[in-house]
Formats: C-alpha cells, structure tokens, sequence
C-alpha cells in the first residue's frame, strides 16, 4: 500500500524472494507524486554516515530523539542501514559523495539544483523511483495505480488483503501479509487538527500532499496502536510560502531562526532556538496562532548563518521574491511588522545579555547552545521575516516491531499486518521532535518487511 521508496523497495525485495507482489498506489501516471519524489535524497542516519558503527548509529538516534526512539527499531536501523544502501545500489540507483559532510557520503544523484522552490524532475529521487518501478515490473511484479486503498480484508483474524477503489469500481487484493508503505497524514486537516495543530491551514504543505493517512485509518480499525502523533519532521518556512512556490520547500530559515530569536505578535521568544529548525516548527504549528510568528536578526546573521545550509536564505529567499522587513532600529522593525516594540526590545536586550554572560539557560523559556549557537542582534540593520510552520511528513503512526510487524492495544502482533516508511511511529518525534532520517526509514523497513513475510512463508 503505497508506491514511495518504502514500497517499491519492499515489492522489489519480496519479488527476488519469490513473493508475488502487486503495488497499490492513488497517484496517477509512472511520475507519481510522492513525498519520496520531493525529498532532497540525502540518506543519513540522524545526520551521520551510515557507514559508521551500529552502536554509535544507535546512540545518535537516541541522542537525537532525546529517548523517545523504541530502542529495538533503532538498532534495526542501526544494523541494516549500510547493507540496504548497497542493495539499493545493486538495483542500478545511482549515488555521489559529498566528501566535505560525514552525513552526505550517500547522496541519490544527481542531486537537486542549489535553487528555490521545486526541482524533482530528474533529479536523484526521481530517477531511484524510476529505477525500482522498472526492476519491479521486469521481475513480474503487479503494479496498480489510481488505486486508492478503502479498507482491509479479514479471514480467520488475519489482514488478508485490502478493498481499493479504482476508476472502474470497486477491486479486492487478496494476500497473505499487506504492508502499509503510504505515508504519513500531513494531507489529512481532520488528523492534522486532532493531533499537530489547532489551525492545520496555517502549516504549509512541503511535500506531495498525498499522504492522507489511509493506511493509519485502516489499521487502526483493525485494533492498531499508534504512537508520537503530535510531532512532525518539517522546516521553518517564510509566510509568503503559501502564495509563491518559488519558496518551498526551500530555502528554508532554520539557520537563521538558530542564531537569532523567534517571537510572537507581543515580542515574546516562543521555543528554544537552539534545539533546530524541526523543534521551531513543531512548537509553532502547536500554537493557537501558528502564523503569528518572526523570525529577529541583524545585518551579521543575515551575512553569516543567513549563507550557511546548501540552499541558503540569503540570496536564495531574495531571489525567490521574499519581502525582507528592514529597519534601522529595533522599534522601527517591530512597528513594521505589527510586532509589540516594548516587548521585542526586551526580549533582544535579554537575548544579547544572555550571551555575553554565558547565562542562555536561565532566559524564559531557557535557550539551549550545544547544537546551535545564539549570535547577538547588535548591528543595524535589523530584519525580519514573517515565518510559518512547513510540514514534510508526521513523526507518529503505527506501532510496529522488529519484524515491521504492526502491533495493537496490547503489543501483540496484528496477523498479516506490516508497517514501513513514514506509516511508522516510534522512531522520529518525541519532547524534542528529533529527526532520524526519513528516507532510511523506508528503505531498511521496506527491506525487513519483505524479508520477514519472505521468511514466514518459507
């Protein structure tokens, strides 16, 4: 169910072990949208090589998530991320090293233009896609687009197949193991409301906008348990995102909003800029008004960390026709942009304060520096840009083990039913919103997904 990196490489995988396979995906055409076709194709593990030690692989993912990663999924990750790279690579997908980035060794190539807005045509993901789809149909797999998946079929207590819409009604799937493989439920407002924000209209789409969380709802009908769903991987985004395309998915502001301070319509800092860009989005989708938000800084930040990232802000958000607010004093800006002046001075003054006395900590709320250090907003000119939360894919989603098995209420397995990609909670998310690494995510579980109904039947 689903025809991302996730199911392609597990209906690959399950044909070279002599599973018979058919592939059910709701995009139309062989260039399908997807998040998978969107993504920047760099696969990494919490931003370090894959090819490191698996106990170090672990720690890192567990550092990064603060705790939240089930421990057994990480060390499936751990373990069996290099050699699902490989067999990605045997399948014909190309990759370049960034030599210069330990998290960039593995990149799908060729990679995505230094530029605004959206690049997927020809680029890395898109053409590994391509490649899994024919590797696919050359070894005899099904493949079914204008598919959309309504509900599973049950025998004896066992998933046994699933109900898909197509164009010309109604079509049954009969099979032994059905893996859930499509997303996340970023696309879905009634979910997204439920869970991540009280104004899911006010979070902007970075992705496909396919995920509709089709394979959560037929799941849990089925008894599934879910996990993490409040945290979501994203970025910060300006708010003219939602008007101009040439503004997303990147560039993105995480580096400026890093250094700087972010603050709400009173002048009030709203999250630890230090914890990164995915934790400042989380915590502004999670607020009443998540589009009452900016982002405050100087000429400095906007020279330094305002270049820093491979697409950076500055020149890329200029070029993309972004509004740079620009003032020579910090009332000046505040008045600009609708901003309480009083209220952005003192939280500035405390912010530089902070730093010149190494007290980041005890600011309100606390400003953490170990990942991402604070830089003083001192030089005039002062700027501002209106920013917003932009959602890839949902953190949370179904419990599963070792085996990709989804588990229920209780933590028993549910017969027949598997989960890979970002279907999956439990191993992004948590207090800190921590990143792992979705393309890993699909690969190693669509991987072990086939490999564990493969070594069922055998």
């Amino acid at each position: 169910m689903g025809a991302g990196l996730a199911g392609l490489t597990a209906a690959v995988r399950a044909r070279e072990l002599g599973l018979s396979v058919a592939v059910l995906d709701q995009g139309s055409g062989d260039r399908y949208l997807c998040n998978s076709r969107y993504s920047g194709g760099i696969l990494h593990l919490a931003f370090q090589d894959i090819a490191n030690d698996p106990a170090s692989l672990t720690r890192a993912m567990t550092e990064a998530t603060g705790g939240f990663i089930k421990s057994s999924l990480a060390e499936l990750l751990a373990q069996n991320g290099l050699r699902t790279v490989h067999w990605l690579r045997d399948q014909g997908v190309r990759f370049i090293r960034n030599p210069q980035v330990a998290w960039q060794h593995w990149v799908l190539a060729p990679p995505r233009a230094i530029t605004g807005g959206l690049d997927w045509e020809g680029r890395g993901p898109d053409l590994a896609l391509r490649t899994l789809l024919a590797r696919l149909r050359t070894l005899g797999g099904e493949v079914h687009l204008d598919t959309r998946v309504e509900r599973a079929l049950i025998r004896d207590g066992r998933c046994a197949g699933l109900v898909a819409r197509q164009p010309s009604g109604m079509v049954e799937f009969e099979a032994n193991a059905v893996l859930v493989a499509d997303g996340g439920f970023q696309a879905n407002l009634d979910l997204m409301k439920q869970h991540v924000s009280p104004k899911p209209d006010g979070v902007l789409q970075r992705g496909s906008g396919m995920s509709r969380g089709d394979g959560l709802r037929l799941a849990t009908e089925l008894g599934a348990a879910t996990t993490g769903m409040e945290a979501f991987y994203g970025h910060l985004l300006v708010r003219e995102a939602f008007e101009n395309p040439k503004l997303w998915p990147y560039p993105q502001v995480d580096e400026i909003a890093c250094a700087g301070v972010v603050v709400d319509r009173a002048g009030e800092r709203v999250a630890d800029e230090g914890l990164g860009g995915v934790y400042l989005a989380n915590q502004i989708a999670h607020r009443v008004d998540p589009l009452g938000c900016h982002v405050i800084f100087d000429a400095a930040i906007w020279d330094t960390q305002g270049r820093q990232s491979r697409i950076p802000a500055n020149p890329h958000l200029l070029r993309g026709g972004a509004t740079l607010v620009e003032a020579p004093t910090l009332a000046a800006l505040a008045e600009r942009i609708g901003v309480s002046a009083q209220g952005l001075e003192r939280t500035v003054a405390a912010h530089n304060q902070a730093i010149s006395t190494g007290q980041c900590a005890q600011l309100t709320p606390a400003r953490s520096t170990a990942k991402h250090a604070p830089a003083p907003i001192v030089g005039a000119p002062f700027h501002a840009f209106a920013i917003c939360a932009g959602i890839t894919h949902t953190a949370g989603g179904l419990q599963i083990d070792e085996r990709t098995r989804v588990l229920d209420q209780s933590g028993a397995p549910i017969a027949g039913l598997h989960a890979a990609g970002a279907a999956v909670g439990g191993i992004e998310g948590g207090p800190q919103a921590g990143y792992v690494g979705g393309l890993m995510k699909a690969l190693v579980l669509g991987v072990v997904a086939a490999e564990q109904v493969a070594g069922e039947r055998s």
